[in-house]
């Protein structure tokens, strides 16, 4: 696929996908909704990837949604009257007038076998900043700014940032940070639990491939995968038993595949060779995937 508003560059198991709009300060459109959504559906199965790395090209992370577009600027069909039955069947193509755009990219990025890690390089807002909130980390430089700004323009938080937000930073934070919709420096965002840093600019990146290389690197890919989906979900549940159900599928699983591997290394005291691949991802995988979005 060719891209016009994003770029890849994958190296060494690390695929960073850069903001590219540098001249609109990274200002996100239906189409940069898109190529994202995109992306982090197809690095699912691609087993040269083994972590994300999300950054802004020039001197913002993205400036929110580009305001001067035509018509509804949040690409939605104002021809239209949805109400909450509407929204039961969102795979139904009808509802691309209606449905939030960030929020198709932050489920595909909940949704992704890979980590995902956010080096916040300047001004994060609206978008900006929700869309990072379904990444597994945010790291500021000191040259960050993150807003929830929405009240400013009489609009509501979007990209499934109202389940994300409170999750990070707890209910009273993430209550102040979207009515007062204040803009935070760096130092605010870490304080508030939104971010971890500061750093320097130009080592921004290098921390946020440091972070990916520890997370990934001589792991396996299908323990990963599956620890960071059973984190995420096992944890909205209403009882430890649902995700004692989903932990004994995983540890079956992986028990006889990468962890025979991992156990004969320990043994033998040498680095493992783990041969899974999150393009086949075990049998239960797919189903216990749906019946959580069910």
């Amino acid at each position: 696929m060719t891209y016009t508003t994003i770029s890849h560059d994958l190296d060494d198991g690390v695929l960073t996908v850069t903001l590219d709009r540098p001249d609109e300060l990274n200002s996100f459109t239906v189409t940069m909704a898109e190529e994202l959504e995109r992306t982090f559906r197809e690095v699912n199965d691609d087993d040269a990837v083994r972590a994300v790395i999300v950054t802004g090209a020039g001197r913002a992370f993205c400036a929110g949604m580009d305001l001067t577009a035509d018509g509804n600027v949040f690409g939605l069909d104002e021809t239209r009257d949805p109400g909450l039955a509407d929204m039961d069947d969102l795979d139904d193509e009808t509802l691309r007038g209606v449905r939030d755009t960030g929020g198709r990219v932050t489920l595909a990025i909940h949704d992704c076998r890979k980590p995902v890690i956010a080096a916040i390089n300047g001004a994060a807002v609206g978008i900006g900043a929700t869309m990072t909130l379904a990444m597994d980390a945010r790291l500021v430089s000191t040259k960050a700014r993150i807003g929830f700004v929405f009240g400013r323009i009489g609009i509501v938080p979007e990209a499934a940032s109202s389940w994300f937000l409170p999750r990070i930073v707890g209910l009273p934070t993430a209550l102040d940070l979207v009515l007062s919709a204040d803009i935070l420096d760096a130092d605010a965002a870490v304080a508030a639990g939104v971010a971890t840093g500061p750093h320097e600019s130009d080592d921004v990146l290098g921390a946020a491939r440091a972070l990916a290389d520890r997370w990934t690197k001589g792991r396996s890919p299908v323990a990963v995968a599956l620890a960071r989906q059973m984190l995420r979900r096992n944890a909205a549940q209403s009882h430890p038993v649902e995700a004692h159900r989903v932990d004994s599928l995983a540890m079956f699983h992986t028990s006889i595949g990468d962890g025979k591997e991992g156990v004969a290394a320990f043994l033998g005291k040498r680095a493992p060779e783990f041969t899974s691949r999150t393009s086949r991802m075990p049998a239960f995988y797919d189903e216990w995937i749906a019946r959580d979005e069910g």
